[in-house]
């Protein structure tokens, strides 16, 4: 009983104290007991190389346990190597047949870019996700005829993007084609926050840099996965800038829906035209209210960093969020606003307060949003 009694405080000893540094320890469980048998240890000495051994080991678990869920975000959210080479195909198709380079749309069909149809902003570097977007809008439409899409991607995708709709159109709806390089108003002087993202290391740092930091091996696989889609590249992409210039992108249009590329339409969307965001500029969903406790409690906290002062000062933590996956926006209504000044005013200002710009683009942006927009 005494021999218990002392093992059992020489432990508590142990465990209060720092393992030292350097300690050669055992790779496996197996190689410790051995390490046990084959070495004369006193208590004490047993008592430390178990504790480095044990900790040694929840660290590798710990490891492989994030690996694991690394890879399997990584190969949920990779371009399939099928995908990437239909990208390049069409690319080449793009260069070597006229029928991928014909005018998108066709020359008579031109004064409907502008006119009351349902106008559809989808911007995207991904082919094969535009292509659902916009053929699931236009077989769910009870007036199809009346659709317009007007695809925005990078120069980059382009060639391949325009040979998609050109090669396989979608009738009867009307789909534009158009690169962020033939727009003559995206300049570097009209949007300030290009230049300071590409330039700020630690803004490429946070989204090219080492991935694993900030996560957590307690995290359930989808706060896992959250925390790492947050810091995809994508969100310093132009694409991902364009809806607060719509009004200046497409000055002869009132009323657009903006579509994400990760939507598949179900149902006809042309009741989203008839509803009255009166005189707001952005109807959207909310996602604060909902049966869906994972996909309906987001507010505000939920993305932004409220210790960082540029955030706290502007916005309210339980602001009810909204979905960016489909936005309708009256164009009308924006042109009346300040909502880009104040925007590229947040935008000019991290230029000179970069240490956390990106927080003051997101906080400029969403808060000169606010109070323009209509839940529905």
């Amino acid at each position: 009983m005494r021999l218990v009694s002392d093992l059992y405080k020489i432990f508590k000893e142990v465990d209060a104290e720092e393992v030292p540094v350097g300690m050669k320890l055992p790779e496996s469980f197996s190689e410790f007991l051995s390490d046990m048998k084959n070495n004369q240890y006193d208590a004490k000495a047993f008592a430390v190389r178990l504790k480095a051994t044990m900790e040694h080991m929840d660290r590798e678990v710990k490891k492989s346990r994030l690996a694991e869920q690394l890879h399997k975000h990584f190969a949920a959210s990779a371009i399939p190597k099928g995908i990437h080479c239909l990208s390049l195909r069409l690319t080449d198709e793009y260069s070597s047949n006229a029928h991928a380079r014909k005018q998108l749309p066709s020359p008579e069909l031109l004064p409907l870019l502008s006119d009351n149809s349902y106008h559809f902003v989808l911007a995207s570097d991904n082919i094969l996700a535009a292509s659902v977007v916009v053929t699931s809008t236009v077989r769910s439409s009870l007036n199809p005829e009346r659709i317009v899409f007007h695809v925005i991607t990078d120069k980059k995708t382009y060639p391949g993007m325009h040979s998609w709709f050109a090669l396989y159109p979608v009738h009867p709806a009307i789909v534009e084609v158009k690169g962020v390089h033939q727009f003559d108003w995206l300049t570097r002087e009209n949007v300030p926050v290009l230049e300071a993202i590409e330039n700020h290391h630690g803004v490429r740092n946070h989204y090219h840099g080492n991935h694993v930091i900030g996560t957590n091996v307690t995290d359930t696989p989808r706060v896992f996965a959250s925390k790492l889609q947050a810091r995809s590249p994508k969100y310093i992409s132009l694409l991902n800038h364009l809806r607060i210039y719509l009004p200046e992108l497409f000055p002869n249009l009132n009323k657009v829906v903006f579509l994400d590329d990760d939507v598949v339409i179900q149902r006809d969307l042309s009741p989203l035209w008839d509803i009255d965001l009166q005189g707001k500029v952005n109807g959207a969903v909310e996602t604060c209210k909902g049966e869906d406790g994972w996909v309906m409690s987001k507010r505000f906290k939920t993305y932004f960093n409220f210790s960082h002062p540029l955030i706290s000062a502007n916005l309210d933590p339980k602001e009810c969020a909204w979905a960016f996956g489909m936005n309708v926006f009256d164009l009308a209504a924006w042109r009346k606003t300040r909502i880009r000044d104040i925007s590229l005013l947040g935008e000019g200002e991290s230029k000179v307060q970069l240490d956390f710009m990106e927080a003051r683009n997101f906080t400029s942006s969403t808060d000169s949003i606010q109070g323009q927009r209509t839940p529905y």
